[in-house]
């Protein structure tokens, strides 16, 4: 659930709001790790569901700490806002799988296998971008 890592320091291109806005959903993370119960009310889900928000955190915060590119920091903003909706609303940290059987999206006339992994790809959500490329 934790969020897609932002620029921890600040760039030439970041501005102090989006600074502080990556911050701030940081912090968010870190506080709610705090906070978190796991849904199954056992102590060793919940000590488990904190680790794991407080490694994916660390880890997607860490690689992204160098973006400069302010498209790519505002989708890393989306994504980790969107995790951190979802988490809370479904009380699971892990990010939601989507179930897409294989060739299963409408193929236009003539298309194959490389164009249904590329209509696979255009329709992941936003919450799952990062987490396909740390797993």
């Amino acid at each position: 659930m934790a969020g897609p890592g932002q620029a921890q320091r600040f760039s030439p291109r970041m501005t102090t709001a989006t600074r502080q806005e990556v911050l701030g959903l940081y912090r968010r993370i870190f506080r709610l790790a705090r906070k978190w119960q796991a849904a199954s009310g056992q102590m060793e889900d919940t000590i488990k569901e904190k680790q794991y928000i407080l490694n994916e955190a660390r880890t997607l915060f860490q690689k992204n700490k160098n973006l400069t590119d302010a498209d790519l920091i505002k989708q890393c903003i989306d994504e980790c806002t969107a995790r951190i909706e979802i988490g809370l609303h479904y009380q699971i940290p892990y990010p939601r799988p989507i179930h897409l059987p294989p060739m299963g999206l409408t193929p236009l006339q003539g298309r194959g296998l490389r164009s249904q992994e590329k209509l696979r790809k255009l329709s992941k959500p936003v919450y799952l971008k990062s987490h396909d490329e740390i797993s």
